[in-house]
C-alpha cells in the first residue's frame, strides 16, 4: 500500500512540476518578448524626439538607435510561443493567435521597414530619414493597434 501511495504522490508530484515547469517557461517567454518591445521603445523615442524637433538632431546617435531598433525588431517572434495566450500581465491580445499570419506579417514588416531607416540613417540626412521613420512608427501603431492591449 506505501508504494501506491509513493507512486501516486510521486506522479502527482512530477505531473505539478510539470505543469509549474510550463507555465514559468510561458511566463519567460512573455517576460522576453515584452522586453525586448520596452527596448525598441527606449531607442525610438529619443529618434522621434529628434524627428520632431524636442532634442537636437545628432547623426551618429540617430543611425545608433536605428540600426538598434532594425536588429530588435527581428527578435520579439521568438516569444510569442505555444503557451503564453493566457499569461497574466501580457498584453498581447487573443487576436494574435486567431490571426496569426496577419500578425507576422505586421512583424514582418517592421523588420522591413527598420531595415530601410536604419539604412537611411547611416547617410545622416535628417530630411531623408523623416519619412522613412514615419513608415516605421505605422508599422508599430498598426500591430498596437490590432494586438496589444491598452496600457
Amino acid at each position: 500500500m506505501q508504494r501506491k501511495t509513493a507512486a501516486l504522490l510521486a506522479g502527482t508530484l512530477l505531473a505539478t512540476g510539470a505543469a509549474a515547469h510550463a507555465e514559468s517557461e510561458a511566463e519567460k517567454a512573455v517576460e522576453y518578448r515584452e522586453s525586448v518591445f520596452h527596448v525598441i521603445g527606449h531607442n525610438f523615442m529619443p529618434m522621434a524626439d529628434m524627428v520632431k524637433g524636442k532634442i537636437d538632431y545628432d547623426a551618429e546617435e540617430f543611425a545608433t538607435r536605428a540600426e538598434r531598433v532594425a536588429q530588435l525588431a527581428r527578435m520579439p517572434l521568438e516569444g510569442f510561443v505555444e503557451g503564453t495566450a493566457g499569461v497574466a500581465g501580457s498584453e498581447a491580445k487573443p487576436g494574435i493567435w486567431s490571426n496569426w499570419d496577419d500578425f507576422r506579417g505586421k512583424l514582418e514588416d517592421l523588420q522591413k521597414e527598420s531595415a530601410k531607416l536604419a539604412k537611411v540613417a547611416g547617410k545622416g540626412d535628417l530630411q531623408a530619414i523623416k519619412p522613412q521613420f514615419m513608415a516605421v512608427g505605422k508599422a508599430c501603431k498598426s500591430c498596437h493597434d490590432e494586438y496589444k492591449e491598452e496600457d
